[in-house]
């Protein structure tokens, strides 16, 4: 077995070879933004009860679901900022190697870091959207002390534009992810374990195409053993950071 040194060359070499690179991210690589995961015993799951998420009981219960919403969504994430895994994916696209992120994060993060075409699988949640009328503000332009907050226009109620329990993948970020996987002939995981359907079947269809499956997380996931070609064990910013001295040395 290759130690992680002899690895990190192996897969900064098929990175800087590649034709067409994409990057899969789930809530790992914003760990380090200080971001928790929603599943497991440190998770949001284990503090709050996720039903505030529900699109049948947000519907009925508006204001009761946003004293949530807002307190982990805004008051807590919203002092979050990038780390040197973001910041890695955003240095590769600016040097022309990476095409695209599918990520199934909602936090905005690769955006903030600078990446310019990023897939959001589950939405973001820096922009709320009329779920009367349709209209959409960006996060600044709302009052969220307002409770729950209210369309300018129409009064409606404001949701935020991220994907609930009971809601549908958005249709483009959805086939943008399945054709970015197809076309790709290097992948790399970033951060997810592939518990969450339907995105976890977007590096299964990649390997599918003959793409080579490059994994960075601090522990296997439900890809290392039977999908993943370099597994690179630890932290999304400290593997980035490695991989980017031999990228662009």
């Amino acid at each position: 077995m290759k130690n992680i040194q002899e690895k990190i060359i192996a897969a900064a070499d098929l990175i800087s070879n590649s034709n067409y690179l994409v990057a899969f991210t789930g809530a790992g690589i914003s760990v380090e933004s200080g971001i928790p995961s929603f599943r497991g015993t440190e998770g949001l799951w284990s503090k709050y009860n996720p039903e505030v998420l529900d699109l049948n009981f947000f519907n009925k219960n508006p204001k009761e679901s946003w004293v949530v919403i807002k307190e982990i969504f805004y008051d807590f994430f919203g002092k979050a900022n990038p780390n040197p895994g973001h910041f890695g994916l955003s240095r590769l696209e600016e040097l022309g190697i990476l095409k695209c992120v599918i990520t199934q994060n909602i936090d905005n993060l690769h955006q903030v870091a600078g990446s310019k075409v990023v897939h959001e699988f589950h939405g973001n949640s820096q922009v709320l959207v009329c779920t009367d009328c349709g209209k959409r503000y960006t996060i600044p332009e709302v009052d969220l002390e307002q409770q729950p907050p209210e369309c300018m226009e129409c009064s409606g109620l404001l949701k935020p534009d991220f994907i609930f329990f009971g809601e549908s993948i958005p249709m483009d970020a959805y086939q943008a992810s399945l054709a970015a996987a197809e076309k790709a002939d290097v992948f790399i995981i970033i951060g997810s374990t592939g518990e969450v359907m339907p995105a976890n079947q977007i590096p299964e269809i990649a390997k599918q195409n003959g793409a080579k499956i490059i994994e960075i997380n601090p522990s296997p996931s439900n890809y290392t053993h039977h999908l993943t070609d370099i597994f690179l064990d630890g932290k999304a910013g400290d593997v980035m950071a490695l991989l980017m001295e031999k990228i662009e040395k």
